[in-house]
């Protein structure tokens, strides 16, 4: 992140109530507002079409990501949902990375199935994999949950060439280490839910757009479909943003620490990362990011029944869905976040049995560390 998007997210929303002069803006829980006169509305009518709160955080948002517009919607899924509902129509092909977040390939798959569109899913580190005609491409990087990286810029000139949009789903990264619209894309998408509230006590949802006309169109359909973010939520976004910086520096931190320590666990078959200089991505992260990130995945050298004594010993990692809170969070893909994904599809993608994916947290990371070697030590009992 440069110095100045660290002060932008420090500064995200401050000192915009002109009302009292609030240094922080309040939340307009209201759900509906007083016309003037006959046939003559404020600026907002109803808070579903917008909500001053709200009409903060997409600004926020838009700055952060460098693009011209933001819509906040009440949830990561509902984001991407509102991006296909828009751009693609009965017919036209979408394509999506084989190893993506599972509740978006059980979005793709399952509307697909009703003929709302069709799709492809394809290895995206494979430059002919987007050879197919496509009206729109969603990139995963790194991917979810097996860090894999792809150059957004060259698959974003491949796809403009062919006609179609890019969409870069940026949750694992958020703005403070890659800045997608930069590289090419036209969209970016978020889960709010996660790095950029950084809590875990918000669900919610954000498309930032390149263009002004597109971000406006979003909007319309954001309203229309009914899925805009709440008043509330919003704020609570707005403070989980202003210290995603140094967030995000003591969650990579830590994870790099960690990752240090996996590289010469015996029990660790392998690992996942792209920080490590071996691992295939390596050279394309340190080219599109500014930094590595602080989510892992390892594979457990074991069975059903190691994982479980593993994970039964944890203490400070909680085994939980999502990712990117102050706190450490550790989830099994095959039946958690990917448990929707049919087995032969995990297989395509490499998401093995044993496979763990790891979220870290701002503790200190000689106790993270600590946690994890006796719960490896836990796992090796008979």
């Amino acid at each position: 992140m440069t110095r100045k998007q660290a002060t932008i997210a420090v500064r995200s929303g401050l000192n915009n109530d002109e009302q009292f002069g609030c240094v922080v803006p309040p939340i307009t829980l209201s759900s509906t507002y007083n016309f003037t006169d006959f046939n003559q509305p404020r600026a907002h009518d109803y808070s579903r079409r917008g909500n001053p709160t709200r009409d903060v955080v997409q600004r926020a948002l838009a700055e952060l990501e460098g693009g011209a517009g933001a819509v906040m919607t009440s949830s990561g899924m509902s984001a991407i949902h509102l991006v296909c509902t828009v751009f693609l129509k009965p017919g036209d092909l979408l394509v999506a990375p084989h190893d993506c977040y599972g509740g978006s390939y059980r979005l793709f798959e399952s509307q697909s199935r009703r003929g709302a569109y069709r799709v492809q899913f394809v290895d995206q580190a494979n430059p002919q994999a987007l050879a197919a005609k496509s009206k729109l491409v969603l990139i995963e990087t790194p991917s979810n949950p097996l860090l894999r990286v792809v150059d957004i810029a060259a698959i974003c000139r491949d796809a403009h060439q062919a006609g179609a949009l890019c969409v870069v789903d940026n949750t694992f990264m958020s703005p403070a280490l890659q800045q997608p619209l930069a590289l090419g894309a036209d969209l970016v998408v978020h889960s709010c839910t996660k790095y950029l509230n950084g809590h875990s006590d918000v669900v919610a949802g954000a498309v930032i757009a390149n263009e002004a006309d597109v971000a406006t169109e979003l909007a319309w359909w954001d309203n229309n479909i009914g899925v805009t973010g709440s008043a509330f939520d919003s704020y609570l976004l707005l403070r989980g943003i202003r210290t995603l910086t140094p967030r995000i520096r003591q969650q990579q931190s830590n994870a790099q620490a960690i990752v240090a320590y996996l590289q010469q666990h015996p029990q660790v078959k392998k690992l996942y990362y792209p920080g490590l200089p071996e691992n295939p991505g390596h050279a394309i992260a340190c080219r599109q990011q500014s930094g590595f990130g602080a989510m892992l995945s390892f594979e457990l050298d074991g069975d059903e029944t190691t994982l479980r004594r593993f994970l039964a010993a944890l203490e400070l990692f909680t085994l939980a869905e999502s990712l990117g809170g102050v706190e450490s969070l550790i989830s099994h893909a095959a039946t958690m976040t990917h448990a929707g994904m049919a087995a032969e599809a995990r297989v395509r993608a490499g998401i093995g049995e044993t496979l763990l994916r790891v979220s870290v947290g701002i503790e200190e990371s000689e106790d993270l560390i600590a946690d994890l070697e006796q719960a490896f030590q836990a796992a090796l009992q008979r």
